[in-house]
């Protein structure tokens, strides 16, 4: 290899890290300014009771960017008020599933969710609390 080549695969590799470096601030920094509708039809206004105060207070800081306060869902990520979300088809296992690995864009078209790193299983359990107490204010059972 000639040390001109060499420089050209150091820059062609800078380039891709930065591209990749620009491109992951681009898809953090979308989730965080996207807002849900205000008033969305089934959004639950009230807080919650006690027992799922510390579900949406993890769900407002880690979730909500994208799938929007109470769940409402924003032009970044689906909402959990949704019939798919019911537990009969998407059971509390496939929401902490989604916390640890990530989940491929299967029901829309938001792309895919990556994994959420720093939810615990069990701070993950109560986001999914407060998240079927939502569903029930919504009339989702």
């Amino acid at each position: 290899m000639t040390e001109t080549t060499g420089r050209r695969v150091v820059r062609a590799g800078r380039a891709a890290g930065v591209a990749a470096l620009v491109a992951a601030v681009w898809i953090l920094s979308a989730c965080s300014r996207s807002e849900a509708p205000a008033g969305a039809p089934g959004v639950a206004t009230d807080d919650p009771p006690a027992e799922f105060a510390d579900g949406q207070r993890l769900f407002l800081f880690h979730c909500a960017g994208c799938h929007g306060p109470g769940g409402a869902g924003t032009g970044h990520g689906p909402p959990f008020l949704s019939k798919i979300y019911e537990p009969s088809h998407h059971g509390d296992a496939s929401f902490l599933m989604a916390v640890r690995r990530g989940v491929s864009a299967h029901h829309w078209r938001f792309g895919d969710m990556p994994p959420i790193p720093g939810v615990s299983d069990d701070d993950a359990a109560r986001i999914v609390a407060y998240i079927r107490w939502a569903q029930r204010q919504a009339g989702i059972t």
